[in-house]
């Protein structure tokens, strides 16, 4: 991203900024213990900040060859509509195009209305020829 008051750095979040961004941005809460886990199998990483604070992220998981998913796609509710969920895409699209072979099978789990932003990035919905299904561990 070229704004001048942010910037976007190809890393993982840590586990704390990992956690508050997912809050802020409503996603669903994981423990500390998940996390930590989670963010430990994290295949390419960026996360948007300013003024040394994490305002936004977005990671890649997967076995980096077959099968990829683009997770954690979160913004500060305070700096959205700055372009920041797009440069997050940009940064994990340009890793996929250039990073991954190019018959890796890439999918989301795309929120309305979020699912606009990731059309712009070439994603399809896959509905009625597959749907996306998942179940808690617990």
């Amino acid at each position: 991203m070229t704004h001048p008051a942010y910037e976007t750095v190809a890393r993982v979040p840590t586990v704390s900024e990992y956690l508050r961004l997912r809050a802020l941005a409503g996603l669903s809460a994981f423990s500390e213990e998940a996390a930590t886990k989670g963010l430990a199998g994290t295949l390419f990483s960026v996360v948007v900040e300013h003024e040394n604070s994490a305002v936004g992220m977005g990671r890649l998981i997967g076995d980096g060859g077959c099968f990829v998913q683009v997770v954690d796609i979160a913004v500060d509710p305070r700096f959205q509509g700055q372009g920041l969920g797009k440069a997050i895409m940009s940064a994990l699209t340009d890793y996929i195009a250039n990073s991954l072979p190019a018959s890796a099978y890439v999918s989301l789990i795309a929120d309305v209305p979020a699912h606009k932003l990731y059309e712009k990035f070439g994603f399809k919905e896959t509905a009625p020829r597959s749907l996306g299904m998942a179940r808690r561990a617990g």
